[in-house]
């Protein structure tokens, strides 16, 4: 499969749960995904509220002939400046993790190790208003070879449902 096909199946899998923007994304990026979710627990009357918590995920989507170390660190870059740009927190702010996915037709030694080492988070207020975590993983379409760093690893099971002729 090439990987715009492998998007079009990946995109539709987001689709249920998340808010799937297709055109008019801003390069380097194909598609982008947007998760929000807010929760609050009340004791007997909705004005005896315990807790509220908010959290989101800002996914990315790009994709690659191929992928090598200078590739992945700008993209990396680029997902983590917009996916933070968006996280505003406050009080009743969890959590807001950026997710980076990147089909790629090849991708060399070089860029499958740059993807394994990529590490970011940050908290906001001592995570006293949230923090931000930070998940990357390829696929290269032509082998179906995936790279992900650790926060990454739960992705691996949505990608690995995509066949891919080997």
């Amino acid at each position: 499969m090439t990987p715009d096909e492998v998007l079009e199946r990946l995109l539709r899998s987001y689709e249920r749960y998340y808010d799937v923007i297709r055109e008019g994304v801003e390069p380097p990026f194909a598609a982008e995904a947007h998760f929000h979710s807010h929760d609050e627990q009340f004791f007997l009357v909705k004005s005896a509220r315990i807790s509220e918590a908010e959290s989101n995920e800002y996914v990315f989507f790009a994709v690659e002939r191929e992928l090598d170390e200078a590739r992945t660190a700008a993209l990396d870059e680029a997902a983590w400046t917009r996916g933070l740009a968006r996280v505003k927190p406050h009080k009743d702010h969890r959590n807001s993790d950026v997710a980076l996915v990147i089909l790629a037709e090849h991708m060399t030694a070089d860029g499958e190790a740059a993807v394994k080492k990529l590490k970011h988070s940050k908290s906001y207020r001592f995570s006293l208003q949230g923090w931000s975590n930070y998940r990357a993983i390829a696929l290269e379409t032509s082998t179906g070879r995936l790279a992900y760093n650790r926060l990454g690893r739960n992705l691996k099971k949505l990608l690995g449902n995509i066949p891919i002729s080997k």
